[in-house]
């Protein structure tokens, strides 16, 4: 599974023609309206068009679990998608790891007439979700025996969180590999420079992990994601009305608002939030965790009863009011439209004449991508295909990124300033080998 796969749930269907083994797709108000551009010149146009998106009063993102995840050399150098996560965490049943469901869980699971198959086995939201919803149908039964069940399903809740835990903790990415964290940057780099009588960009993100937070930190770019405080970081919705400005003129408190600043939005949880028992909205931020378990990693609101309580209702509620202003774009990435809640919202959006919505996805993908195709709305662009020969696909992150984003010239500067630290840092090391030698 690479990092695309999450644009669509389940396989593509194949297009009307077969596609050339380079190019990139550009759907622009309908299937009547679809380009077949040549990898010659087709990212150049995507470039233009999304460059005049871009200059919309309000932008924003939409990252979906796609873009954290990328396979090189048959290896996952992120986070894999929901769907190989589902998967493997079905196929581990019974199979000795610490998180893995063990026959009491299984049995207890099909005394309800529920088992590991079928669209748990594609999607680990759905499992959580059906989880949460049989403890809170056990926590109000009279039935003693339900009681202890209460318990059991607790547990086993714990061992879902416990397994996306370690997937979103551990691997490549934590050992030195920075592929998908360099992406990341790349991206926000292409992204901060926006005019400053402009509104600043807005990041959505269904991800738990922290690449945004450590490729915007590394980039030394200021952010707001909804937290306030310093040792204790504790949520705050208000934050996200706050903007950053510098003070050009001291006597006269003259200001301007800060080019690199973005806010930041994490609708299903991060593995950085943690529940506590303080304060007006008990939920802080917090990392390194030194467990999972009480980490805010829910995947959607729907997920616990408390399901219209903070933080998930303010972020949503941030998500509805940035994308049905008035001339606003919201650009998916690595998103499979499989989240109904994100979906209506962005139904809603399209009620407003001026609202755009751009989404990178295989151009003849399934489910509510289709319907949108379906629509013939010149406001819906689908941009994806098979991207440069022997190269990724055009609706995937890394591709995204590289060849499709708008670049500024600053992206060149800072490539030539990296190209010239490179030699720097090779020539040195010639140096000090040769003066070993001697």
């Amino acid at each position: 599974m690479t990092d695309a796969d999450a644009a669509v749930e389940g396989t593509p269907a194949p297009i009307a023609s077969t596609p050339a083994a380079s190019g990139v797709t550009f759907l622009k108000g309908g299937e009547q309206a679809t380009q077949q551009l040549d990898w010659e010149k087709g990212p150049e146009q995507v470039r233009k068009a999304l460059a005049e998106a871009l200059g919309a009063r309000n932008v924003a993102f939409l990252l979906g679990a796609g873009c954290s995840s990328m396979v090189v050399d048959e290896q996952e150098r992120g986070i894999s998608t929901m769907m190989p996560l589902a998967k493997e965490f079905c196929q581990a049943a019974k199979g000795g790891q610490p998180w893995a469901f063990d026959s009491s869980d299984l049995s207890l699971l099909a005394g309800h007439g529920l088992k590991l198959d079928g669209e748990y086995v594609r999607n680990l939201e759905r499992l959580m979700e059906t989880l949460h919803a049989l403890r809170f149908v056990l926590l109000r039964s009279d039935d003693d025996g339900d009681k202890e069940e209460v318990v059991r399903v607790e547990a086993m809740i714990g061992k879902v969180q416990a397994f996306l835990w370690e997937r979103c903790t551990a691997g490549l990415f934590s050992n030195g590999d920075d592929t998908v964290l360099e992406l990341y940057e790349s991206f926000y780099r292409r992204l901060v420079l926006r005019d400053r009588s402009l509104p600043r960009p807005w990041i959505f993100t269904t991800n738990y992990d922290l690449f945004n937070e450590r490729a915007m930190d590394r980039l030394g770019l200021p952010y707001a994601n909804g937290f306030s405080g310093v040792v204790e970081r504790r949520f705050n919705p208000s934050t996200f009305r706050y903007a950053l400005a510098e003070q050009l003129d001291i006597s006269n408190r003259k200001w301007s608002a800060v080019d690199g600043f973005v806010y930041l939005c994490k609708l299903h949880g991060s593995i950085s939030w943690t529940e506590d028992d303080h304060g007006l909205f008990p939920i802080r931020e917090t990392w390194p965790q030194a467990q999972p378990s009480k980490v805010m990693i829910f995947p959607t609101p729907a997920k616990q009863n408390s399901s219209l309580g903070s933080p998930y209702s303010d972020l949503f509620r941030e998500f509805q009011s940035r994308i049905v202003r008035e001339q606003s774009v919201l650009i998916t990435m690595g998103f499979a439209f499989g989240d109904e809640h994100i979906n209506n919202i962005i139904y809603q959006a399209l009620t407003i004449p001026t609202f755009r919505l751009i989404i990178f996805a295989h151009p003849s993908s399934e489910g509510d991508i289709a319907k949108l195709r379906a629509l013939s709305d010149p406001r819906i662009w689908i941009i994806g295909g098979p991207g440069p020969q022997n190269g990724p696909p055009a609706h995937y992150f890394s591709t995204i990124v590289k060849h499709l984003l708008p670049r500024q010239p600053s992206d060149r500067i800072d490539d030539a300033v990296k190209l010239v630290l490179q030699t720097m840092a090779k020539g040195s090391g010639s140096d000090k080998g040769a003066g070993d030698a001697d």
